[in-house]
């Protein structure tokens, strides 16, 4: 498919002279008057300038272009960096045209093994972003980081406000596993966290992820499609948002999350949604975003395939269970890196397992003759 009938090119003169040929404008193939070579690239920058589904955030349609201006003046990382820019998304008429346009496109790459780089925009374009995988015949994990728990009915006046319900409740249902991180308790109602817990999601607090933000990690391993809205960070560091809280993630934390991301060899698609260059001091926001996407893109060049338990570089753990009714559990730990995984039998097949990323203290639960709450829920969706 022919995707230039679907962008607005860049000015060049957008990003103003850059002479440095460390940076990124040096190495990414932008499309400035010329489709770049997609096809050939790992991932692919898609803005997309709409925000009429923001709830009292409409300056997040200008976010792309401001994003790019920090983004591009960033140093490149030891690799080679195979990037292309695909321009603007041109917008609909209405914002459901605007998802399905983004929907054509991402499905597009995914299926030329190309990863979409969503630079939002309102956040209920990750319904877009979810919906490029219908097409691909596999289930689907979602992780969406925000203070907030956008499950409002559907008759709520801002999408941005309902997108998470639209995923939920989405046909043909292909999610398999959907996690939020970063969400503040006097933002989300109980009802809300009572609907994930039901479906066997998880939901995890902030201030429970700063008590061990190693646990962060297998949350994200988990993900094939991430989500991330810039409200999930507190506004000293990221002032650009009309919902900007005083307490959330530090810079540093998203970071931290979008380079578990980029190592996560599931991720298939990441969006950036919810910056708003009118609220900005300076371009801060812009430059904590653009850095997020730094550190999203080294991680994928820092990969390293674990997906061979059989090999040596892995220690297999057997873990007797105190129930006569429950199985053994297994537990795989990567001697090179650290991380953790385990096996879920299938409750209908026993002989047949899913494995499923994991931490050390699922290990230690697990050891302590319970089992793992990862282990449960993923038990319960296999069903």
């Amino acid at each position: 498919m022919d995707l230039t009938i679907f962008f607005d090119s860049l000015d060049e003169d957008l990003f103003g002279p850059m002479h440095d040929p460390s940076v990124w404008y040096a190495f990414v193939d932008i499309h400035t008057g010329r489709m770049p070579n997609w096809k050939n690239a790992h991932f692919a920058l898609v803005g997309v300038g709409e925000g009429r589904g923001s709830a009292n955030n409409a300056g997040c349609a200008k976010a792309p272009d401001e994003i790019r201006k920090r983004l591009y003046r960033l140093k490149r990382g030891a690799h080679s960096y195979r990037v292309a820019d695909l321009g603007n998304l041109r917008p609909g008429i209405t914002v459901e045209e605007t998802q399905l346009r983004l929907r054509e496109v991402g499905e597009v790459l995914l299926r030329n093994h190309v990863i979409p780089v969503i630079l939002g925009g309102s956040h209920d374009l990750d319904y877009g972003q979810f919906r490029a995988y219908q097409g691909l015949e596999k289930l689907v994990s979602v992780l969406v980081v925000d203070a907030t728990l956008d499950l409002h009915p559907r008759h709520a006046v801002h999408a941005s406000e309902y997108h998470v319900q639209q995923i939920l409740l989405h046909e043909p249902n292909y999610l398999f596993n959907y996690s939020h991180l970063a969400y503040q308790s006097y933002l989300v109602s109980p009802d809300a966290l009572a609907v994930l817990e039901s479906l066997q999601f998880d939901a995890h607090r902030i201030g429970q992820m700063r008590e061990n933000f190693k646990e962060v990690e297998p949350v994200v391993r988990y993900a094939d499609m991430v989500s991330f809205d810039v409200t999930a960070i507190r506004q000293t560091d990221a002032p650009g948002n009309a919902n900007a809280q005083p307490f959330g993630l530090t810079g540093e934390e998203a970071c931290q999350i979008c380079w578990y991301a980029g190592l996560n060899g599931k991720m298939t698609s990441a969006g950036f949604y919810e910056y708003n260059p009118d609220l900005d001091l300076r371009g801060q926001t812009a430059a904590v975003v653009a850095t997020m996407v730094w550190y999203l893109v080294e991680g994928f060049y820092h990969r390293r395939p674990e997906a061979d338990f059989t090999a040596t570089p892995y220690t297999r753990y057997v873990v007797a269970v105190l129930d006569d009714h429950s199985p053994n559990l297994v537990f795989y730990k990567s001697n090179r890196s650290e991380k953790w995984w385990m096996e879920v039998p299938y409750p209908n097949e026993p002989q047949k397992h899913c494995i499923v990323p994991c931490s050390y203290e699922d290990y230690r639960t697990a050891n302590q003759g319970e089992l793992p709450q990862r282990w449960i829920n993923t038990y319960a969706k296999l069903g």
